[in-house]
């Protein structure tokens, strides 16, 4: 019975990756917070204003809000969240970025804003009022790590910068965060897309390279959290299922993909095949659980698939 339990809870889970019809919407609000010292401005605004620009133009279907220097105040933040929670729907990605300074006393993650602060518990109120059924945090401020256990809910990944409230030195990872969606290097499966686990992943990598380029003991350490429970870890495993959800979010596009999101005749298309890898990507995570014939004619109909959609996309 308890076997079986576990089975119908993958399925409901697989299920909620899976739901991507065509044509489904991106809402991205990024966060710069308050700068406090000068010489922060540039280390917040610079990334969030980047962020602002890539994202734009990453497609036709994505609702973009940047709220930087005197318009990051906890009201601006409260109405920019109810909007969204008013325009999404189930089927829509929601992405929040945080930037700046964020502070921990052992027990409550406050993010650093123009007038009154908001915890973490604050964002996550007005974040589970949101419809979309995908949602990722991405919280690059210092002390981040102690966000995590407010925002963990089922649905929604959770990046940090630091892996606790304890790491409380400014941060750089949004610097690569910001970059990874404009390097396509960062791309690793080539797909013409940057998912937010390739992104975490590349932006991982070059915040250790500054670290060490400076020879400098690193004060931030990023980690993440997307099954809904358990402690933040620091790379995905597909015994445990992390990564699975960061996998399936699709950030940006490059070349022909991004041609695609912004054509009307082959959009649908293109939500066809991310679909299909999402599918796949899935699949490889359940593959222990599997018999391995069922793997194989599985992932063979998928990728036979795939390649038909491919093909009208290439016409």
């Amino acid at each position: 019975m308890k076997a079986f339990l576990g089975q119908v809870g993958q399925v409901g889970l697989m299920a909620l990756l899976l739901a991507s019809p065509a044509r489904a919407a991106g809402f991205y609000v990024t966060v710069a917070g308050l700068v406090g010292e000068p010489d922060y401005e540039q280390r917040f605004t610079t990334p969030a204003k980047d962020l602002d620009r890539v994202l734009k133009a990453s497609g036709s279907d994505v609702h973009v809000y940047s709220l930087i220097g005197g318009d990051a105040t906890r009201k601006r933040v409260t109405q920019v969240l109810e909007q969204v929670a008013r325009e999404a729907r189930s089927d829509d990605a929601f992405v929040l970025t945080l930037i700046g300074h964020g502070s921990y006393d052992g027990v409550e993650y406050k993010f650093n804003l123009v007038g009154p602060d908001m915890s973490a518990a604050d964002l996550a109120e007005l974040c589970n009022r949101i419809p979309a059924r995908r949602q990722l945090i991405v919280n690059a401020t210092s002390a981040s790590g102690g966000s995590i256990p407010a925002f963990q809910r089922a649905g929604r990944a959770v990046i940090s910068s630091t892996k606790s409230g304890t790491e409380k030195n400014a941060t750089v990872f949004v610097r690569y965060w910001v970059e990874a969606l404009q390097d396509p290097s960062a791309d690793v499966d080539k797909n013409e897309s940057v998912s937010a686990l390739e992104a975490l992943q590349y932006a991982d990598r070059k915040t250790a390279e500054f670290y060490t380029s400076q020879k400098r003991l690193a004060t931030e350490h990023a980690v993440f959290e997307d099954t809904g429970k358990g402690e933040a870890v620091r790379a995905a495993s597909t015994e445990g299922g992390e990564g699975r959800l960061l996998a399936s979010l699709t950030l940006v596009r490059f070349g022909d993909a991004q041609k695609a999101a912004r054509d009307p005749a082959k959009r649908d298309l293109l939500a066809k095949k991310e679909d299909l890898e999402r599918r796949i990507d899935v699949l490889k995570y359940q593959k222990a659980a599997m018999a391995q014939n069922d793997y194989e004619q599985q992932l063979k109909a998928l990728l036979v698939e795939l390649a038909r959609v491919q093909a009208t996309l290439d016409k």
